[in-house]
């Protein structure tokens, strides 16, 4: 692996090709926050999809990519004479210390648990920092993400079931107050209680350690497998999708099952 001097030396020559870019490149010149930033969702996205793959060599592409756009959005904040990558590597490193009292204080931390607990207490009293418990939560995170974070930023200060089997009587409890608004053929109020439905599995997928996240694209990834296969073995046997029954399609879609896919 690279020594400590072969990264700075990377680092200070991917911020001089950056610099260069900036100038000479028309696109790079013309880039600001507002441009960049549907990119940089992008961006992120495709990093966490090389993550689910578990591809090495896609995940180092990726954080490359990312690291592009937090070297950006720094240079232009320098041209703006408003900060630099030194100052946001200073104030990352100062947040770090800071919330990190039993590593470089003498506060006691045995377990994940307790860090994340100091953790959440030691942002609230930041000076400018999050007022409450739940201002942390970005709001334009995607809601099943924005979901899982308030649980867990609200079990951090305590408000959590006892114990975790205890989550099942709410899981059942809102699927059934969903089927009554169905069956009342409420739809406003059966797309609320729907929520409540999610929130819960979130809730439940939290208490027994499970990001409801990957959970859920693992179980995207999986359909898409077996869709394909049907697919496949539909036009290899010059057959149509639509003209097909659901009995047939099943057939098929077991044997992808069978395959492991």
């Amino acid at each position: 692996m690279s020594t400590r001097q072969e990264k700075l030396e990377a680092f200070g020559r991917f911020l001089d090709v950056l610099d260069e870019l900036r100038v000479k490149c028309p696109w790079d010149r013309k880039q600001t926050n507002e441009s960049l930033r549907p990119n940089t969702l992008e961006e992120t996205y495709e990093l966490c999809d090389a993550l689910m793959r578990n591809d090495t060599g896609d995940i180092c592409k990726e954080l490359g990519d990312v690291l592009l756009h937090v070297a950006f959005y720094a240079k232009i904040g320098d041209e703006k004479g408003e900060f630099d990558i030194k100052e946001v590597c200073d104030r990352l490193c100062d947040k770090l210390i800071y919330r990190h009292p039993h590593v470089f204080g003498n506060v006691k931390a045995e377990t994940a648990g307790q860090v994340c607990e100091n953790w959440e207490q030691l942002k609230l009293k930041e000076k400018g920092g999050n007022k409450s418990v739940l201002s942390g939560v970005p709001a334009a995170l995607p809601s099943l993400i924005k979901a899982y974070r308030i649980q867990d930023k609200a079990r951090n200060v305590g408000f959590d079931w006892e114990q975790r089997e205890q989550v099942w009587d709410k899981v059942k409890e809102e699927i059934g107050e969903f089927q009554t608004e169905v069956a009342n053929m409420d739809k406003e109020k059966a797309e609320a209680e729907f929520g409540d439905v999610l929130f819960s599995l979130i809730n439940a997928a939290r208490l027994y350690k499970i990001n409801p996240d990957n959970a859920l694209e693992l179980t995207n990834q999986k359909f898409i497998r077996r869709f394909n296969y049907l697919e496949d073995h539909t036009i290899k046997a010059g057959k149509n999708l639509h003209d097909m029954t659901l009995g047939e399609m099943d057939a098929i879609w077991n044997e992808a099952k069978e395959q492991g896919l």
